[in-house]
């Protein structure tokens, strides 16, 4: 017979707990990723676009983006202000950020690496999907694009930021699900306190694979290990990427 707790589903919102505690450890991620992990200059110059979480201004990047320049990239913000969600048709919505992205492909002539936190890394999939010619490579934050309904606990705030929409028709949240078709790394906390952890496990192949990390989702983008590992990732040869090795940082399935 099967016990009570093999019939919960794998893909369940975090603990209350551990969102109770996601202001203080953001707090202290953010703090031990401005004091103790000074930046490299390992990176080529090349650009990279940040994507905030959702309800995320600019300001709330703007330290992962002070952290890439420091290391020697060209890091930019999404230019879209607060991330309140897609407005409208999904698909349709991604045009204007596809266009944004193809911009700047052509105005630096150089691929695009692109960086999402949580929601921020579905638009950062999305569009490497759409122009694969464009993007040198997806490193995505706590971002749960394998996700069901009621595996997050961000979908209470998506309502409040955009009234009572339905969740993205089920054909989409199946595509959202494969992996793009560029170099991908996923990071993920188990004590993740907003989004289910299983829900970021990218698949492992010669171009994807999923890094654990110890931060919390607020904080993610902030934590001294994500800092050093989102670093590490872009400073590799844009035609040699290679998976991190598996004694750097522990691998999801």
């Amino acid at each position: 017979m099967a016990t009570t707790a093999s019939l919960r589903p794998a893909h369940q919102a975090p603990p209350l707990g551990l969102l109770a505690v996601e202001p203080l450890r953001a707090l202290l991620d953010l703090c031990a990723g401005r004091f103790w992990a000074p930046a490299e200059p390992v990176g080529d110059g090349h650009p990279v676009v940040v994507f905030p979480g959702l309800g995320g201004a600019p300001f709330t990047t703007s330290h992962l983006r002070r952290y890439l320049d420091d290391a020697g990239f060209s890091a930019h913000c999404w230019g879209r202000g607060i991330n309140t969600g897609p407005d409208g048709q999904f698909d349709r919505w991604l045009d204007g950020l596809d266009y944004d992205l193809r911009r700047r492909h052509a105005d630096s002539g150089r691929k695009v690496s692109l960086v999402g936190w949580s929601l921020g890394g579905i638009y950062a999939r999305e569009l490497a999907r759409r122009s694969p010619d464009c993007v040198r490579q997806v490193i995505t934050l706590g971002t749960p694009f394998a996700a069901l309904p009621g595996a997050t606990h961000a979908e209470a705030l998506y309502r409040m930021l955009n009234g009572d929409v339905a969740q993205l028709p089920r054909g989409i949240r199946e595509r959202l699900r494969r992996c793009p078709p560029v170099p991908t790394t996923s990071v993920y906390s188990k004590s993740d306190g907003v989004v289910c952890w299983r829900s970021c496990l990218e698949r492992r192949s010669a171009r994807s694979e999923s890094i654990e990390v110890t931060a919390s989702h607020l904080g993610m983008a902030s934590h001294p290990d994500v800092l050093r590992i989102v670093v590490d990732r872009l400073a590799q040869p844009e035609d040699d990427w290679r998976p991190l090795h598996a004694g750097a940082s522990r691998q999801g399935a």
